[in-house]
């Protein structure tokens, strides 16, 4: 089941279901916006897309409000989210995902996000993207090779090779064949053993974390509780994007090959993807062929119609 590509004056819907937009990031917000309006399209903000009724956080019936009606929502080609924070898994149960089966259309987010595009594509099998979202991505600094990606992807629908905006590097060689699953490693540990993780089988498995909220430690700990769960015992392959507090003495991919040694699946490495990075547009449940001795991703199947 594939969703539709955009054309220019389409509608994108945008929603916050994650951290609040509280009034230090609005501007920043807008300025997010403006982009997608200068690139032609409308913009139509969610009933709820300010709430901050908790404190912390819109509440989940607020939250659900606004993702089950901009699905239903004809008048709206595709959904972005504001930004990512903690508690997006607090409204998966209650998605209504016979009506996104029924109108499937793009969704778009990163960081928190990732509950969201992988509960989604595990419960109907509609390919999802991991991308920048509204206020830490193009709202913070406008990105030439984001915006022309983007349309690449999402308006013209090519499939292919993915951008390259910076050098990749191999950490372990070889190739395989899968479906692109993953986004941020804090996030996808929290759908373990429910009904809402992805199936790891046969997958390859991209991974970014955000530096401010995980040193390195604290990733050790969530890549052994990957590997606890068996998942890397699944995977056909691994790609490891952004971490933002490498350093000479420790970096992400370290962590990654001390705790991964026993395996023979290749991992790839790349920056072009992860927080406070330039993102390449990654579409969740597409078949992918990953070469860790050209590195080199390539999307094999066509993912939007």
């Amino acid at each position: 089941m594939l969703s539709s590509k955009l054309k220019v004056g389409d509608t994108i819907g945008i929603i916050s279901p994650s951290a609040p937009i509280t009034e230090d990031f609005k501007e920043q917000f807008n300025r997010g916006l403006q982009v997608f309006k200068d690139m032609g399209f409308k913009v139509k903000l969610s009933k709820n897309i300010y709430a901050n009724t908790l404190g912390y956080s819109a509440t989940i019936d607020e939250k659900i409000e606004d993702i089950n009606e901009m699905f239903s929502d004809k008048e709206v080609r595709a959904i972005i989210c504001s930004q990512g924070g903690q508690n997006s898994n607090t409204i998966l149960p209650y998605i209504d995902y016979e009506v996104i089966k029924s109108n499937p259309k793009i969704i778009m987010g990163i960081s928190d996000s990732t509950a969201i595009l992988n509960a989604i594509y595990s419960k109907t099998g509609i390919i999802t993207y991991h991308q920048n979202d509204i206020i830490w991505g193009l709202g913070r600094e406008v990105s030439e090779k984001e915006v022309n990606d983007f349309k690449l992807r999402l308006i013209d629908g090519e499939n292919g090779k993915v951008e390259h905006f910076t050098k990749w590097k191999s950490l372990k060689d070889g190739k395989a064949e899968g479906i692109l699953i993953g986004g941020n490693l804090s996030t996808l540990v929290k759908l373990l053993e429910t009904e809402y993780s992805p199936d790891f089988n046969n997958s390859i498995l991209f991974l970014e974390e955000y530096a401010e909220e995980s040193p390195l430690d604290e990733i050790d700990s969530k890549i052994n509780i990957l590997k606890q769960h068996k998942v890397f015992e699944k995977i056909k392959g691994l790609w490891i994007g952004y971490y933002e507090k490498d350093t000479e003495i420790a970096k992400f991919e370290d962590v990654i090959m001390n705790n991964l040694k026993e395996y023979t699946f290749p991992i790839l490495k790349c920056n072009d993807f992860g927080h406070n990075c330039e993102n390449v547009v990654i579409p969740i449940g597409a078949k992918a062929k990953l070469n860790a001795i050209s590195c080199e991703i390539e999307i094999l199947e066509k993912t939007l119609n």
